[in-house]
């Protein structure tokens, strides 16, 4: 009987608030070979259940922590990851909402930014020092590295941590390990956000790295257009140019300097702009 897990027990003997069940290898009394009984209350016994019968079930421990059963299959099992909402913030962590009466708790020091209610979060399930199921929100190490996708695929995936030296790390279809590099990321993420992005390389280790932007020929286009729309939005005027700080380039647009040089010289050649010491003006 393995905490965390879904397996299928056999149902041994019926008392008046359940059943309890044993495994698969007891003995025909009923005497368990190694796991001894656990209970499935009443309520989660199936119609018409009889002594003998298999039953699958998932095992975790109630508020007593005792170990128990349950036929409601949680969205997340042992050491396999899933996105949870937080039902709320206590004293010690997160609660999650996972399906069954007791919630999954997300200690503080599991969470990798502070979590509010509502949000929806990937987590990993694992067992702590008491030997209680929690949740992570620290994933790297539950993620896959042989993904199916190739250099330019587009994917989708779920923000999971933050790292200001690396970039953004991404779990892409919430089970392949990727990361949003630092120079390829314009935007501001928080863990729980979901993007769409394209593949730059596969690393030797399998792991991805990703960018939110397509190729430049193909997104030069795409960044014209947006610097020609806020001009038109700003009367024409925009206060910024080729020498402009690159920050300020970023929170603006959400471009790179580069990015941004090369859209505004696509169209000064296409002779919808100039460009003055002051700012873009519209031709």
């Amino acid at each position: 009987m393995n905490l965390g897990e879904i397996q299928t027990l056999k149902l041994n003997r019926f008392v008046e608030f359940g059943a309890y069940l044993v495994d698969l290898d007891s003995n025909a009394n009923g005497t368990s070979v190694k796991n001894g009984e656990v209970l499935l209350p009443k309520k989660q016994l199936p119609t018409n259940a009889k002594e003998g019968d298999h039953i699958e079930v998932f095992l975790y421990k109630d508020s007593e922590d005792r170990m128990i059963a349950t036929t409601t299959i949680p969205p997340i099992t042992l050491n396999k990851l899933a996105v949870l909402p937080v039902k709320e913030v206590g004293a010690i962590g997160a609660f999650l909402d996972w399906g069954l009466t007791k919630d999954l708790l997300l200690p503080f020091k599991q969470q990798t930014v502070k979590v509010q209610e509502g949000d929806q979060i990937l987590v990993a399930l694992y067992i702590d020092k008491s030997k209680r199921l929690c949740a992570t929100m620290k994933v790297y190490d539950y993620l896959d590295t042989n993904s199916p996708y190739q250099k330019d695929d587009k994917v989708e995936g779920i923000v999971y941590e933050l790292s200001r030296d690396f970039g953004t790390f991404v779990a892409v279809d919430q089970k392949y390990s990727a990361m949003l590099m630092k120079n390829e990321s314009f935007a501001s993420y928080r863990p729980g956000d979901h993007i769409q992005a394209r593949v730059v390389s596969v690393r030797e280790d399998g792991k991805l790295n990703l960018s939110t932007r397509d190729k430049v020929y193909i997104q030069l286009d795409e960044d014209a257009s947006l610097i020609y729309k806020k001009l038109q939005e700003n009367d024409g005027f925009l206060p910024y140019n080729d020498k402009s700080d690159p920050e300020l380039i970023k929170s603006t647009f959400n471009l790179s300097k580069n990015a941004f040089k090369r859209a505004i010289g696509r169209l000064l050649k296409n002779k919808q702009i100039t460009i003055e010491d002051d700012g873009i003006h519209l031709v």
